[in-house]
């Protein structure tokens, strides 16, 4: 099986940081693109970042300049940096992941992944 788990959310007030990581596990024979989410309450999930598995990134215009999205292929890791925090920026984030499994039949398959989500509340 592959699971992503997401960490470092919290309660942070306007204007400061916090940093979200997650970790891909199980059997993972690559990883190709992996992304950022968020779900603000009543709203529907918007992307946030995303980032290839050639470290081209994209942004949705409402977080460029103040968060960055990174990865970490040896440790199959995808991070968050969020700065300048917004209190519309609270929300539940999710990581996901374009991940090539190595199957019990020795075959590759390919699916999306997703995390069961980190909460953000940024207070004003």
């Amino acid at each position: 099986q592959v699971q992503l788990v997401e960490s470092g959310g919290g309660l942070v007030q306007a204007g400061g940081s916090l940093r979200l990581s997650c970790a891909a596990s199980g059997s993972i024979f690559k990883i190709n693109g992996m992304g950022w989410y968020r779900q603000a309450a009543g709203k529907q999930r918007e992307l946030v970042a995303t980032i290839s598995s050639s470290d081209i990134t994209n942004y949705a215009d409402s977080v460029k300049g103040r968060f960055t999205i990174s990865r970490d292929n040896a440790k199959n890791m995808v991070y968050l940096q969020m700065n300048s925090l917004k209190p519309e920026d609270t929300a539940v984030y999710y990581c996901n992941a374009y991940i090539v499994k190595l199957t019990t039949a020795m075959t590759l398959e390919d699916y999306v992944y997703w995390g069961q989500g980190t909460q953000v509340t940024v207070s004003s």
